[in-house]
């Protein structure tokens, strides 16, 4: 109760207000009275429903229950602990309490009271520490409740939960025994620790030493086959983030001191990165957007600085740490084309001795006398080179020799050498057996840069390396190095005089796996491997040699596979059937396909793994790998196969052994079964004998070649039979073969058979064609007859339709001409009547005014005293008369 008196002056200011008299101020009263004082436990937890309801939904009820609330319901969770349902609503009712509530904004100026009531419950060190303890009990939903409360109190009064945290005992270890809780409690968990960690050093530190991260990784991989994994890493990317890891991976201080607790964190911070790099389940179908949007975030934040630091320039990190930084690396940069542009350009070092971050890592990779940062060096090169051919091009593009005095230079003068330089100078100082350590080392790099990549091929095809004496004369092709220095790993012998096989049993596998992945699909190389006789002669001895390692032997025979099914060369002794000739008659086919077998059963093959095999790390293998320091370059796994075999028969390589032994099959098959394109023999009987005549010559002859083709027929149907016999039983025992071999006859006597049905099937076949082909052609005719008669019909419908035309235009024109004749009459009539009327009008209008002009003169002859009448009299018959004589002289 003295809690609530300190904040009797602020609310009291609050109540005394407008809204004083509200009705929630007396509901609530009423409410907390039943809750304290009543009797039926039926009527108490009905009263905290309803009290629930109102703070959830009215900021006065939320001002009202801080003023008079806590003492009550902080009362239940201490004194009714067994009554669940009541624990349960008391929460809730708090958890409403201190919930803003979205739709009720008030002035700026106006007492929040959800910050006052969370201020108001964590001033109190002891109601945190009672919240805590109910983290412990056995129901969920209190639990679920209790986190949720702690969240929203640290959401409105961070500071002051942060530090009653510190100050209880192990309660930060409650919060972290959370997290291996339900999912849903577990999330809310997460969610709490990424908010309390922020800004807060001290329980980062906590938290680390509790083994959050380690807890987070075994939860993504616990939980990596279901939506919750991936929940789990969208929550820790997005609200935790992935700069509280990166603070575990810097170096402070004294860098070169690694304690076995800061081992440990390490080894699980890197740990916790692979498997936010794995990205979920292969299920998940959101799996690879995950993937890729944590590698992009990692390279974001600058992981790649932090893994180098730890993998390359911090040399004196214990092995484990460097082999994880470095398989981190290679994970962040697989299949993802800016992360592998950013580790392209990237380079270590200071000014001025920049150099590029690769060739630090070959150097690593070149010099260690650790097997498993080799191995973790070389799964970084493997992931930049994989589906990535403008970085094989750009590392192939680097291989450029060294002077002659540099050949035999010490691998300290490295530092100025380019990426390929430095490669070559690894691969070609193979003298001794440690530098044929190195070779093989180089072999491996050399192989994933070349993969799949033709162009690659073809350019480190053409390095030519200078003879070790002048005396030997031309350069010597890097091919031919290899299988020199492939020989001399399988003579190389131990001090005690004892052969080395066991120490150095990789070198030779790698090498092979190089020339394997060299001759792959490019002819060229193939005829550059064959151009040396002895390259053959090695290989026939290497696959027959008893004491060599089965996978040897395997790899071996893959070799010589190649050479018949990459071989497009002509020249005798280097064709494929010669290549098939010398298998025969070294090894056997039954012994050459044994090896085949051989390594398929081998363990090597039948647990095959991913390139980088790692067993899942906990915080006690953590600490045994700390323990064992430099000396855990040794795995456990070596008294069963060395670790660096099974790096070498990954499953992808593996895989495609597989489908070259299939291929190599099918040709050995096709090459029993098909004669050679040369005849070089020509028997006597072909020629013409003296006195013989032509026509006997002819018969002889058809005679002899029936007699040849038999022969041939029965040879090659033999062959054929025991080549597929071989190549489907492969591990049958000699005594086996000949007894199939002395059925012979009955083989060839069905092969003829056939054959003769597989003749007879394919002139039917030609006949149904031919018959198919009459067919399509009877009706491609008739189609165009019928056309053409269509095309006829419709030509003598127009025609008729034409001369009915022609016919009904005749009769139109015979009727317009007898109708125009009379047309034009009528109308010259009508023009010559227009015409005469015209000018008949024009001689009366003349007679007018002739008529007009006489009676004028008439009158003015009158008035000069004229006979008018006298005069004009004989006028007319005058002008008769002179028209008269004018007819008659006419």
């Amino acid at each position: 109760m003295d809690l609530v008196a300190k904040y009797q002056g602020v609310v009291g200011r609050v109540f005394r207000n407008e809204n004083s008299g509200s009705s929630e101020d007396s509901y609530v009263e009423r409410l907390l009275d039943r809750i304290s004082n009543g009797v039926l436990a039926e009527d108490r937890r009905a009263a905290m429903l309803e009290l629930q309801s109102v703070v959830s939904e009215s900021r006065a009820g939320q001002m009202a229950f801080g003023a008079m609330g806590f003492p009550v319901i902080l009362s239940v969770l201490k004194e009714e602990r067994d009554d669940f349902e009541m624990v349960r609503g008391a929460l809730e009712t708090l958890v409403g309490a201190l919930s803003p509530i979205g739709h009720a904004k008030g002035p700026a100026n106006e007492v929040q009271p959800t910050l006052m009531n969370s201020d108001l419950l964590s001033r109190e060190v002891d109601n945190i520490s009672l919240l805590l303890s109910l983290l412990s009990e056995e129901d969920f939903y209190v639990r679920y409740y209790t986190l949720q409360l702690l969240t929203a109190l640290l959401t409105n009064s961070p500071q002051r939960l942060q530090e009653a945290i510190l100050s209880i005992p192990r309660g930060i270890t409650r919060l972290m025994d959370m997290l291996m809780d339900r999912e849903v409690i577990r999330n809310e968990a997460l969610l709490l620790l990424s908010y309390l960690t922020r800004e807060a050093e001290e329980i980062q530190k906590i938290v680390v030493f509790e083994g959050a991260f380690e807890k987070i990784f075994s939860i993504i991989k616990e939980e990596g086959g279901s939506e919750g994994g991936v929940v789990v890493q969208v929550l820790l990317r997005e609200t935790m983030g992935f700069d509280q890891l990166f603070s575990v991976l810097k170096l402070r201080g004294t860098t070169y001191k690694f304690t076995q607790e800061k081992t440990i964190n390490l080894l699980s911070v890197l740990e916790t990165i692979n498997l936010l790099i794995i990205g979920g389940p292969e299920t998940d179908p959101g799996r690879d957007s995950n993937k890729l949007t944590n590698k992009t975030v990692l390279v974001q934040k600058k992981v790649l600085d932090h893994l180098f630091m730890l993998g390359v320039e911090s040399q004196w990190a214990p092995v484990p740490v460097r082999c994880a930084a470095l398989h981190c690396i290679g994970d962040l940069i697989a299949n993802h084309p800016k992360n592998l542009e950013e580790l392209a350009s990237k380079r270590l070092g200071e000014e001025p001795d920049l150099e590029p971050a690769l060739n630090s890592v070959l150097r690593i990779l070149l010099r260690t006398s650790s097997k498993q940062e080799f191995m973790a060096a070389d799964y970084l090169f493997k992931n930049f080179c994989q589906q990535n051919p403008d970085g094989q091009t750009m590392l192939a593009s680097t291989l450029i020799l060294q002077p002659q005095s540099m050949i035999h230079a010490p691998v300290e003068e490295d530092v100025n050498m380019s990426f390929g330089s430095m490669l070559l100078h690894g691969l070609t100082t193979g003298e001794n057996e440690v530098d044929v350590e190195t070779c093989s080392r180089a072999a491996s790099v050399l192989s994933h840069v070349i993969k799949g990549n033709n162009q690659c091929k073809e350019k480190v095809l053409q390095i030519e390396l200078e003879a070790p004496t002048p005396i030997l004369g031309r350069a010597e092709p890097l091919l031919h190095r290899m299988v020199k220095y492939l020989a001399l790993a399988s003579s190389m012998k131990s001090k005690d005089g004892k052969s080395s096989t066991s120490e150095n049993v990789f070198v030779q596998p790698i090498i092979l796996k190089l020339l394997i992945i060299w001759l792959s699909d490019c002819p060229n190389v193939v005829q550059c491997f064959l151009d040396s006789r002895p390259h053959l002669t090695y290989l026939l001895e290497l696959v027959s040699n008893p004491t060599t390692i089965v996978c040897v032997r395997g790899l071996a025979a893959v070799l010589l596979g190649e050479c018949v099914i990459y071989n497009k060369s002509n020249a005798s002794g280097r064709d494929a059937y010669s290549i098939v000739d010398a298998i025969s008659q070294k090894v056997g086919l039954t012994s050459y396909f044994l090896k085949f077998e051989e390594m398929q059963k081998s363990s090597l093959f039948t647990s095959a793994k991913p390139f980088f095999p790692r067993k899942s790390l906990t915080r006690s293998s953590a600490a045994s790998m700390a323990e064992i320091g430099d000396g855990a370059n040794e795995s456990s796994d070596q008294k069963n196969e060395h670790p660096m075999l099974a790096s070498v028969f990954d499953s992808p390589f593996v895989y495609f052994l597989k489908r070259l032994e299939a291929d190599i099959r099918e040709k050995m098959v096709e090459a029993y079964s098909s004669p050679k394109s040369q005849v070089t023999v020509v028997p006597a009987e072909l020629e013409q004998r003296s006195g013989e005549n032509d026509v006997d010559y002819i018969k002889r002859l058809k005679t002899f070649v029936e007699k040849q083709c038999h022969e041939i027929q029965d040879l090659l149907s033999r062959n054929a039979t025991l080549a597929e016999d071989l190549a489907r039983t492969g591990g049958n025992n000699s005594s086996s073969l000949e007894r199939k071999v002395s059925g012979g006859s009955d083989r060839v006597q069905l092969e003829t058979l056939r054959r003769d049905l597989q003749e007879a099937s394919q002139r039917i076949e030609t006949l149904k064609a031919d018959k198919a082909k009459a067919e399509l052609e009877a009706s491609t005719y008739k189609n165009l007859a019928g056309k053409t008669e269509s095309d006829l019909k419709s030509l003598s419908d127009a025609y008729n339709s034409l001369e009915q035309a022609n016919f009904r235009l005749e009769k139109e024109v015979d009727a317009l001409k007898s109708g125009d004749i009379e047309a034009l009459k009528e109308e010259a009539r009508e023009e010559a009547l227009k015409e005469s009327e015209a000018e008949l009008s024009d001689l009366l209008v003349c007679l007018g005014q002739e008529q007009s002009k006489v009676e004028k003169l008439s009158t003015r002859l009158r008035e000069l005293g004229e006979d008018v009448d006298t005069l004009l009299e004989g006028i007319g018959d005058d002008a008769g008369a002179d028209d008269a004589d004018e007819d008659e002289e006419d």
